[in-house]
């Protein structure tokens, strides 16, 4: 049995360890455009802001492909899948058969293009090279630094050069950062925390131009205003990492559709990670959420699929826990949905009592929370939303910090 894995991100190397687990003959190759053994996605941020180390970035010693008995085909980027001959063509023109796929490719950053960025010093914030990028310019001296996004990866890459001593200035389309994981009201608070610690917000502005001669010097902004930065992070989202998959072949919404063994619509073929919608918990539909222990869950459990030990995945549930200054907070499920129709939605607190908490619910059933400076019954409420746990007493007792949640059982 030869079982290919494409990506070693924490889904691909998770997945090996179930094969390798039932099985300690296969043969299991691993494929990766990046030229690093796995390491921790999530500490990317840290690493920036100089809370951490880059040495400590890789989730196992360097010879995890050989305890792990794994071919490393790594530094090559997948350039065609052929779903009935079960061939992966690489970029160089190489073909690797295999009996079982995993598609754990992950998700690439997306590009700004306008004129001049191609500049030196413009960088996105996604891999293990980027944060190298990253800290080999503030090394040279970065003074004024731009960050385009509000999302998690911009708010993240802000935070960490304001801890610098950088002077960061953030372009958003909406009216504070992280919109997709909170409310406005939650959101402000977070943006004036961000202002107090001197980040300069610009809100309904966006790049036309980069200037420079061989690293960047400035932006040219819509607006008609020019801003000195001499480092830019793009953070403008993410796009799973599936070019190499014939229209048509394989069933696909933003990334490749799943049932609960993470298996494609083609047999043998399994998804994980950022590149798999999953059964969302939340949302009781498919949904790709991008988050480091989803990741790795769904990892494991394609693995021992594809070594015939059939495991069934619940589903996943969005969520994000960070510290911003003085501000501990906390997002589960739905937390800010778009279309509110047929959801109740309470909420108690504001900037000026310092914390905050919004709760969201579908009938009886809460499907979202957003916590700031409350986060204590933060389980609780996540083992609520993933149990679907009917809520049969007035709503407004679940505010209080010192409600009895066993009362719900």
């Amino acid at each position: 049995m030869k079982h290919l894995i494409i990506g070693n991100g924490t889904a691909g190397i998770n997945a090996a360890r179930a094969i390798r687990e039932m099985d300690a003959t296969a043969a299991i190759v691993m494929v990766s455009d990046e030229t690093f053994p796995p390491y921790s996605r999530p500490m990317i941020s840290y690493v920036l802001e100089g809370a951490e180390p880059h040495e400590k970035l890789p989730l196992f010693p360097d010879n995890v492909y050989e305890d792990l008995n794994i071919t490393p085909v790594l530094g090559h980027r997948v350039a065609h899948l052929d779903v009935k001959k079960k061939i992966v063509r690489l970029e160089d023109a190489t073909e690797i058969d295999f009996h079982t796929l995993l598609i754990a490719s992950g998700a690439d950053a997306r590009q700004i293009k306008v004129p001049g960025s191609d500049l030196g010093n413009i960088f996105t914030m996604r891999t293990q090279k980027d944060v190298l990028d990253h800290l080999k310019a503030v090394s040279q001296g970065v003074k004024n630094a731009l960050v385009l996004g509000g999302g998690l990866v911009g708010f993240k890459a802000a935070h960490a050069l304001l801890k610098r001593g950088i002077n960061v200035t953030m372009l958003i389309t909406s009216p504070y950062p992280l919109a997709m994981q909170v409310d406005e009201t939650a959101g402000k608070m977070i943006l004036k925390e961000l202002q107090t610690h001197g980040l300069t917000v610009k809100v309904g502005v966006s790049v036309t131009a980069f200037d420079g001669d061989e690293t960047v010097k400035n932006a040219r902004l819509d607006s008609g205003e020019t801003l000195e930065c001499d480092l830019v992070i793009v953070g403008k989202g993410v796009d799973p990492s599936l070019g190499f998959i014939p229209e048509n072949d394989i069933d696909m919404g933003y990334g490749i559709q799943v049932d609960s063994y993470l298996c494609s619509s083609v047999p043998d073929i399994y998804a994980a990670g950022d590149a798999a919608e999953t059964f969302d918990i939340a949302r009781q539909t498919r949904w790709i959420n991008a988050i480091w222990p989803e990741a790795a869950i769904q990892g494991r459990i394609a693995g021992f699929n594809m070594a015939g030990r059939k495991v069934s995945y619940p589903g996943s549930l969005g969520r994000n826990v960070m510290r911003i200054y003085g501000l501990d907070v906390m997002t589960m499920g739905l937390a800010n949905p778009e279309n509110t129709k047929d959801l109740e939605i309470i909420q108690a607190g504001d900037e000026k009592a310092g914390a905050y908490r919004r709760l969201v619910f579908s009938g009886d059933i809460l499907v979202g929370a957003v916590l700031i400076n409350q986060i204590e019954q933060g389980g609780i409420l996540r083992a609520m939303i993933e149990n679907r746990v009917p809520v049969r007493i007035p709503k407004k007792y679940l505010m209080s910090l010192n409600y009895n949640y066993s009362r719900l059982l």
